[in-house]
């Protein structure tokens, strides 16, 4: 998603959910709550930011989804 750099695992790593097979860093799902943990590339609006990410989450959870900004990176850039 455009403004998302990456997802965060939270400051000790215990954000994540767990799929077959696989741990999905960044996401935690709950009975009455989603929360998705991003960090964010710079100059993104971030309330815009995570309204957009809610958006998106939200028909496929079926729960009330938390956005949590933990950390602002230097926008990547493409090189020609």
């Amino acid at each position: 998603m455009p403004g998302v750099a990456d997802l965060h695992a939270g400051s000790f790593g215990e954000v994540g959910t767990y799929l077959p097979g696989r741990r999905v860093t960044g996401i935690r799902i709950r009975d009455d709550l989603t929360e998705v943990h991003v960090v964010a590339a710079m100059g993104s609006p971030l309330r815009e930011l995570a309204d957009a990410v809610r958006s998106a989450v939200t028909p496929v959870v079926g729960t009330p989804v938390q956005v949590v900004v933990e950390d602002v990176v230097p926008a990547r850039t493409t090189e020609p």
